[in-house]
């Protein structure tokens, strides 16, 4: 078996401080010991890589100027030109993330995906280019926002992030050179003490973003909740249409759910469910899924915002 080809993901928008934070790990012999790297630009911004400052000088560029053209074919053709240990990738923040996950040739495995942006426009970007935004908070592991003025609002930002990810880490990184890591306290918005975790109809969203991020932490609890079913011939789902950023997104959020005995539940009812999620392996996960054996139902009208989201 081949092994992986470590990837390094830096997204975000122009002039997001991308190729500087790829000129400084480079010349970082923490980051850089000698490994072959190809470092990959799919946008051209103000400032440009010097290679004569990286350490180790075994450091490749290749350049990805069109979209179409981050084909797998293409980037498996770059390595093959040299024996490359990892590749850095600097992604066009105007493309789709979809782009690169559908094309990434096989043993190529994303190590690390960290989004930049200017502190100062990131409010803006998010109001004007939303879909964009969470593109690329989604699988972002932190955040960092450069060039951090004065009085930025952290709450505002805090809440944009959190409605796309509880993973993502911030942090302000300063003019003056200093970093001040985002610490505000995100409690849930339901018990998961509680002996039965009951999650009201506003906080869908947040529920089900959390138990996919965190899955063990909800095996063997109790649940209740409001979903409409699907059914399709032995299976039975119940969960949310959830929206992430736009109606372009919206889609269905379910469990698989376990009744001990025969149901008429049917598709498209509205029901309140009580059960205990036990994570198991499971044909429509394609894997292990939180699997909700069902100890109560009870018919329901559907809530006042059919479809759920984060705000």
């Amino acid at each position: 078996m081949a092994s992986q080809l470590p990837v390094y993901l830096f997204t975000g928008f122009l002039e997001g401080g991308k190729t500087h934070i790829i000129q400084e790990s480079m010349e970082d012999q923490k980051f850089n010991s000698g490994e072959k790297t190809l470092i990959i630009q799919c946008e051209e911004g103000v400032e440009e890589l010097d290679f004569s400052r990286f350490w180790g000088q075994n450091v490749y560029l290749e350049r990805i100027e069109e979209e179409s053209d981050f084909t797998r074919a293409r980037l498996t053709e770059m390595v093959k030109k040299r024996r490359i240990d990892r590749v850095v990738i600097e992604y066009n923040g105007m493309w789709l993330l979809r782009t690169l996950y559908e094309n990434l040739p096989e043993h190529w495995a994303i190590y690390q995906e960290m989004m930049f942006a200017d502190a100062a426009t990131f409010l803006s970007y998010n109001a004007n280019m939303r879909q964009l935004m969470v593109d690329k908070l989604q699988g972002c592991e932190m955040l960092v926002l450069n060039r951090t003025p004065d009085g930025i609002d952290k709450e505002e930002i805090h809440k944009i992030v959190r409605g796309v990810t509880r993973r993502a880490s911030i942090a302000y990184d300063y003019p003056d050179g200093h970093v001040e890591y985002d610490e505000i306290e995100d409690p849930l918005p339901f018990d998961l003490d509680a002996p039965v975790v009951t999650v009201a109809d506003d906080d869908y969203a947040i529920f089900y973003r959390d138990l996919s991020e965190e899955m063990k932490k909800y095996d063997g609890k109790t649940v209740k909740f409001k979903g409409i079913v699907a059914r399709d011939g032995k299976h039975i789902l119940a969960g949310r249409h959830v929206m992430t950023c736009c109606a372009d997104d919206i889609a269905y959020h379910p469990l698989v759910c376990v009744f001990s005995e025969a149901t008429n539940l049917k598709t498209r009812d509205w029901v309140t469910l009580t059960g205990k999620i036990k994570l198991e392996k499971h044909a429509l996960y394609n894997g292990v899924g939180p699997v909700l054996y069902v100890t109560a139902t009870e018919f329901a009208v559907k809530p006042a915002q059919e479809v759920a989201t984060f705000y």
